[in-house]
């Protein structure tokens, strides 16, 4: 009689299989999107279609010839999605999310009769239908499968990897984070800084050509007056203060940045205060993370490690937490678990962390937002405990680079050699409770 655990090992290497769930788990998301209540496609049908619609009919593009919250990369995605014209723009909204996050687990998985790599994927598709509809309505659904697709081509294809991070970095800000971390713990630092820097430069070469000037830079300059939404982890003390009626706290929609945001005593100073905090949280992690590396610390220990810790600090000390925050984390995630099998730090933490971070990312939004709008306890329970997890997350990645800085050795890892090198390296990993880079390494 042949065992389960062998049919398992054998389902969860199969293509067949893991493009069945992957079909399964889109169609799910086309369905919530389109039909849920909450208007989980509002950002695409209120705001992408009538942005697009400004350029193509009024002439006026943002990002260009007027100020914008996203780089003027971002056009081309909600442009994209114009093909099928402005009847059916949901719907080609959705099919460019699919076939999107269907190359990136092309690139994650290979195409052959095996399925590689197939824990990081099946957890990616755990995580997408954990999520939920937010997984495909907003723009950081285009900037997600660019950085999965990006850190599953790291290591082969670092060049490649690079561009990838830099063009989602210039739809959406965040994959600098990962760009960053490449940049400073990657075995490849030198092509992924150069092809960051030249891909850059391109970008700024075009938009200036197209006529942009100062309307460049306003992905920056416009987030430094945003008070706190409130999806924040900051926010959630006054979320707590205006159900009980204390500070004079309350929820307010902001027209212009079209967010739900908190107001109350001591807020404008906590929202002033979140910029130069944030600034400081990333320092302190580059910090620690090019001490580590300086130290001799393996690119298959730190690289992960520093990823996750930069893209939860981006979230936790962010006056903005929207929930399309959460589809960050599948990018590090599935890092980490690349990593491990080539003796990387354990992801199994941070993997249920992320987890469950997505379903109750899900709980909140979007059909259950009326009620977090309505403070209800109940609702106010679950986004502290999802911004408690995002602290406990934060919380892991830096005690791993704590480690790694306090663990190291003095060598560079391209400098050890010889039958010393590899107990200097297991003698690391044991010390991080981490597996040999022998045990299920894969090339």
């Amino acid at each position: 009689m042949t065992r389960p655990l062998p049919l398992l090992r054998a389902a969860a290497h199969s293509p067949l299989a893991l493009w069945t769930a992957f079909a399964l788990v889109h169609a799910w998301l086309w369905g919530l999107n389109l039909t849920a209540p909450g208007f989980p496609l509002g950002d695409v049908d209120f705001a992408y279609l009538p942005w697009v619609e400004q350029g193509l009919i009024g002439g006026r593009w943002l990002g260009i010839d007027a100020g914008w919250v996203y780089p003027y990369v971002a056009l081309a995605p909600m442009l994209a999605a114009y093909v099928g014209g402005a009847a059916l723009y949901s719907e080609s909204w959705l099919a460019l999310v699919t076939l999107l996050n269907a190359a990136a687990l092309v690139c994650l998985t290979g195409v052959g009769r095996r399925v590689r790599h197939a824990l990081p994927a099946w957890w990616w598709m755990l995580f997408l239908l954990l999520l939920g509809p937010i997984a495909f309505g907003r723009i950081d659904s285009i900037t997600a499968p660019l950085a999965v697709a990006a850190v599953a081509l790291l290591a082969r294809r670092p060049r490649i990897a690079a561009g990838l991070l830099a063009l989602g970095a210039w739809i959406k800000i965040w994959p600098g984070a990962l760009l960053l971390a490449a940049a400073i713990a990657s075995r490849h630092r030198a092509a992924v800084i150069g092809t960051a820097a030249a891909f850059s430069a391109l970008v700024i070469a075009l938009g200036l050509a197209l006529g942009g000037t100062t309307a460049l830079l306003t992905p920056i300059t416009e987030q430094t007056g945003r008070g706190l939404q409130i999806e924040s982890a900051i926010a959630t003390a006054w979320l707590w203060a205006a159900a009980a009626g204390e500070w004079g706290a309350r929820v307010y929609y902001d027209d212009p940045l079209l967010t739900f945001q908190v107001a109350g005593s001591g807020v404008d100073a906590a929202a002033t205060a979140m910029t130069p905090l944030l600034a400081v949280g990333v320092g302190v992690l580059v910090l620690l993370a090019v001490v580590a590396q300086r130290r001799g610390a393996d690119p298959e220990l730190l690289l992960p490690v520093l990823a996750l810790a930069l893209v939860a600090a981006l979230v936790l000390l962010n006056k903005v937490g929207s929930p399309q925050f959460g589809t960050w984390l599948a990018a590090p995630i599935v890092l980490g678990l690349l990593a491990q099998r080539r003796g990387g730090v354990h992801m199994a933490v941070p993997a249920c962390l992320a987890l469950a971070i997505a379903a109750l990312t899900q709980a909140i939004y979007p059909v259950l937002y009326g009620r977090l709008l309505a403070l209800e306890p109940l609702m106010l329970l679950v986004i502290t405990l999802r911004n408690a997890l995002w602290a406990v997350l934060l919380g892991w990645a830096v005690v791993q680079l704590v480690r790694l800085v306090r663990g190291s050795g003095s060598a560079g890892a391209g400098e050890r050699v010889g039958d010393s090198a590899q107990d200097e390296r297991s003698a690391e990993r044991g010390r991080l409770g981490v597996p040999s880079v022998e045990q299920g390494a894969s090339p």
